[in-house]
């Protein structure tokens, strides 16, 4: 299926179609892009952008993500906010500086500039976005763009869609290849 992408995307480079049957596949989903993330040679702005009607599992996966990366305490998710920030620690004494967003409730493209959001994206870390169809076109294009659609079965069909060759490099190493 050709999905339609707002105009400050890149073309899709590769689509990796899953499907979750439970919460468990979830996890193990989120848990293989957080080695991903820690196996990358350098953290450079990584991009990950979350699409799917409410209720479609965006939050649920960030929560697995989070919590693969190293997050502790509660995971909240920032629809009231609009972004939660988290200061990780991994292997090897690195840093990771961790922006989620939500962009449901966004609406006025002021509050891009006001809150300083641009300088989120372009700073070395990792920016995962929900519903970021709603903050078009002053979002960044992604590395990979994760769609969720759920199904009759309570499960979920799943395209990851890679965007850059930074997106290619971090799915590389979240499949256990050398960076």
């Amino acid at each position: 299926m050709q999905r339609l992408l707002p105009l400050n995307h890149p073309p899709i480079l590769e689509t990796r179609l899953w499907r979750w049957p439970d919460e468990t596949a979830c996890e193990a989903s989120a848990q293989a892009l957080a080695r991903g993330v820690w196996a990358l040679p350098a953290l450079a702005a990584l991009r990950l952008e979350l699409d799917g009607p409410l209720g479609a599992g965006k939050t649920t996966f960030t929560r697995h993500l989070l919590r693969a990366l190293g997050v502790q305490g509660r995971v909240k998710s920032p629809t009231y906010a609009v972004v939660e920030p988290y200061q990780l620690s991994g292997p090897q004494g690195r840093t990771l500086e961790v922006a989620h967003f939500d962009f449901y409730r966004f609406s006025d493209p002021r509050e891009w500039e006001d809150a300083g959001l641009r300088e989120l994206f372009d700073r070395p870390g990792l920016c995962l976005s929900e519903w970021a169809s709603k903050a078009h076109p002053w979002l960044p294009g992604p590395d990979l763009r994760l769609v969720l659609t759920p199904q009759d079965d309570e499960s979920r069909e799943v395209a990851l869609e890679v965007l850059t060759a930074q997106g290619l490099q971090w799915l590389a190493v979240a499949d256990g290849n050398p960076a």
